[in-house]
Order: C-alpha cells, then sequence, then structure tokens
C-alpha cells in the first residue's frame, strides 16, 4: 500500500465500471429503511449470543466457549470477505453486496435454527458471518460515503441513531421469542424478517449501478490534499496504521461487552430479566449520545468525536468495576462511548483520506477488526468459565484506557500533517 495526494491508494482500486450521475435518494427513506435494516442486522447477529447463549448450551450440551466460538467464526469469516466487500462496493454501488447480505442472514438463520451437530451450528455462523461483513456498519457506511461522497458524515450519524437501538429492541425480543418458540424459533422467526422486510428494503431504496458521490466536484479540504513528499506519505500511512489500530482495539473490547455482559451480570447475582433489562439501557445511551454529535458535529473534527468515544468508554469500563450501585450510570457512560465510536469510525477516514476510494479504505480497516471480533469473545469466554467476570472486565478496561492513548497519539500526528 502506498499514499498518493494525501490518500491511502494501492490495493484499493478506483471504480472502473459504469457510473450513475443521477441525483442522490433523498436522505429520509433511505436513512430510514437502511437504519431498520441495521437495527435487525445488529440483533440478530451481534448481540444474538447475549440471550440465546444460555439456552443453546442448556439444549445442546455444547460448552460456552464453543457456543460463542460460533460467532467468533462468523466474525471470522466476515473479516476476511471484508476487503473484497469494500472493493465491490466501490465498483458496483452497495446495492448488490447489501441484498445479498439479506439473504445470507436468512439462509444462516435458517440453518441455525435446523442445527443438530456442533458442526452444522459453525457452519451456520460461517454464513452468518459472510452476511455481517457485506451488511453491518463497515459495508453501509461505504455505500453511504460512495453515494454522499463527503456530505455523508451527517447521514452516517443519522443511521447509527437507528442501529443504536438493535440491542434495546433485540434483546427484549429475543428474550421473549426464546421463552415463546425456543431459541430456534426465534432464529427462525428472525430469519424470514431479513427475507420478507430487509431484503425488499435494499432493493426499494438503494440506487442501481455506481452512483457518484453528490459533492464528489466539491474542493477538497485540506486534510485530503497534502504534497507528494516523502515526509506527508509516511505520516498518512503512520495515520492509517494508528486508525486501524484504534479501530480495531475498539471493536475486540465492545464485543466482549456486548456478548458477554449479560452473563457478568448474571454472574453478579442478577436473574435474567433484570440483567436484559439493565443492558438495554445501552442503546438509548449511544441514541443520545449520537443526537449531540449530529446537532453539533459540523463544527469540529470529528478525531474529536473518536476522543470523546474512547474516553467514555474507558470511564464506564471504570464505573462497571462497581457490581451494583452504580452499574446503571456505568453503562449509560459506556453506551455514550460506543455511540460516538461508531460514528467516528465511518467520519473519521473519510475525514483523513477523503471520498475517493473510501468504500475500499473501508474493507481494509474492517478486516483486521472483525478479526480481533471472532478471538476477542473465545478469550473472554475462557476467562468467564476459568476465572470470574472481575478479571474480565479489567482486561478490557485496560484495552480502554490504552486506545485513549492512541487516540490521542492519532490527533497528535493528524496535526501535524496538516
Amino acid at each position: 500500500m502506498r499514499l498518493q495526494g494525501g490518500r491511502v491508494s494501492g490495493s484499493i482500486s478506483q471504480p472502473s465500471t459504469a457510473i450513475n450521475t443521477g441525483e442522490p435518494p433523498r436522505r429520509g427513506p433511505l436513512v430510514t429503511a437502511l437504519g431498520f435494516n441495521q437495527i435487525l442486522s445488529w440483533g440478530s447477529s451481534y448481540y444474538l449470543l447475549a440471550v440465546l447463549a444460555k439456552p443453546i448450551v442448556a439444549d445442546s450440551g455444547w460448552s460456552l466457549p464453543w457456543v460463542v466460538g460460533g460467532i467468533s467464526l462468523g466474525l471470522l469469516a466476515g473479516g476476511v470477505a471484508s476487503p473484497y466487500v469494500g472493493r465491490t462496493i466501490e465498483h458496483h454501488g452497495g446495492r448488490l453486496v447489501l441484498s445479498c447480505s439479506s439473504i445470507l442472514f436468512a439462509l444462516g438463520l435458517g440453518c441455525l435454527s435446523l442445527t443438530v451437530s456442533l458442526p452444522m451450528y459453525l457452519a451456520a455462523w460461517l454464513i452468518i458471518g459472510f452476511a455481517m461483513g457485506s451488511g453491518l456498519y463497515d459495508a453501509t457506511f461505504a455505500t453511504l460515503g460512495r453515494i454522499y461522497g463527503r456530505n455523508a458524515r451527517s447521514v452516517i450519524t443519522m443511521l447509527t441513531l437507528f442501529g443504536g437501538f438493535a440491542s434495546t429492541v433485540c434483546w427484549p425480543l429475543t428474550a421473549f421469542l426464546a421463552a415463546e418458540l425456543g431459541w430456534r424459533g426465534a432464529c427462525l422467526v428472525y430469519a424470514g424478517l431479513h427475507l420478507v422486510v430487509c431484503l425488499p428494503l435494499n432493493l426499494l431504496v438503494l440506487p442501481r449501478g455506481n452512483p457518484a458521490p453528490s459533492s464528489a466536484a466539491a474542493p477538497a479540504p485540506p486534510s485530503a490534499t497534502l504534497p507528494r513528499d516523502g515526509s506527508s506519505s509516511r505520516k498518512k500511512m503512520v495515520e492509517f496504521a494508528l486508525l486501524t489500530a484504534i479501530v480495531t482495539l475498539n471493536s475486540g473490547l465492545t464485543v466482549v461487552i456486548s456478548v458477554h455482559l449479560l452473563s457478568i451480570l448474571q454472574t453478579r447475582g442478577m436473574g435474567l430479566a433484570a440483567a436484559v433489562a439493565l443492558g438495554a439501557l445501552i442503546g438509548p445511551a449511544q441514541v443520545g449520545a449520537r443526537m449531540i454529535e449530529l446537532a453539533f458535529g459540523r463544527f469540529y473534527h470529528p478525531l474529536w468525536t473518536m476522543i470523546a468515544s474512547t474516553t467514555l468508554v474507558a470511564a464506564g469500563l471504570m464505573l462497571m468495576q462497581d457490581p451494583f450501585r452504580i452499574m446503571a450510570v456505568a453503562l449509560v457512560v459506556y453506551g455514550g462511548g460506543v455511540g460516538l465510536g461508531s460514528i467516528a469510525r465511518g467520519t473519521v477516514p473519510l475525514r483523513l483520506f477523503g471520498p475517493l476510494g473510501y468504500a475500499s479504505l473501508m474493507g481494509r480497516l474492517a478486516m483486521p477488526s472483525l478479526l480481533a471480533q471472532a478471538l476477542f469473545p473465545s478469550l473472554a469466554s475462557f476467562l468467564l468459565v476459568h476465572g470470574d467476570a472481575n478479571l474480565t472486565l479489567t482486561i478490557v478496561m485496560g484495552m480502554a484506557l490504552a486506545n485513549v492513548v492512541l487516540v490521542i497519539l492519532l490527533r497528535t500526528v493528524a496535526k501535524a500533517s496538516r
């Protein structure tokens, strides 16, 4: 990989297919449809085992690490596929990719509901993993960046407002479906929703072909036009490396909390209903933080959003060390940080490297972060089985504090390169 004109290039290729030069679609219907899809996609994959892991263990007799290993395998598959997904969106737009993700979600969840053996269970998660790699935030952000160019920041923020309700909506929904239909029935219901709701929405709202970014002709901001000297190229390489490390570390620690939060709360003496109710605070906290970003984000560099995100995540995890008295406050603070982090994940690369090649760049950033998400839940499962919840939280908190340092370093390097 090399840098040209302040942008990451090399394996990040430019679109070669015909481009649709028409007006970009209206933001309201597109964001609403994609936002609803994000709620179901996150809730039926990333957040699924937070509720269903224990019922699956009880029904199948498989150990918890093997059950959680399903999502790890899925995230691994998504990480491997993500660079190809990014290049496909860069060349052909996101309509085909996001529509295929809905089909893969339906297929994977349908197979999961029918599984009778551990290999079949893991194979179902492999399919779900490819759906995650082609249908969650990274692919959707890449699609929005391809459509709206430098104007995508507000659209990305609006989309994450919907995504913030994924755990709030789907944790109680999954618990209800599991209680009424069993965990297999819950998976089958989600499969049907992807097929009859999400797929038609993607086909309806996303433009055909490869849309030209609406701001492609706008002058590049100073951050995207740097001299082509070796010093500037090296600094951009450092920025890209730091950004990759930050996104990867943040993805790893947040997936541990997402998958194991309810289990951690239950090991501290809470019932499932109380743990679900307390964990549901994260969703509104995410949305509240994103609304603040939507209102004021245009006044500051998105790196400040990333700094606020990592600081709040670290503070929330520190507060979680107290078992009960301030757990609600801890989860609200943590949720606010996670909410801002999702926005920063899409907007910081757009600001630092510009819209040209943005979809491919998002694919490259997604790969190590999804691999981290594949590894960390299984490691945390091992710690929970052989250690305790406090040790797991302490390790995750240390990772969050390290991320704060990395973001401050990225801000320093980025400021020096301007």
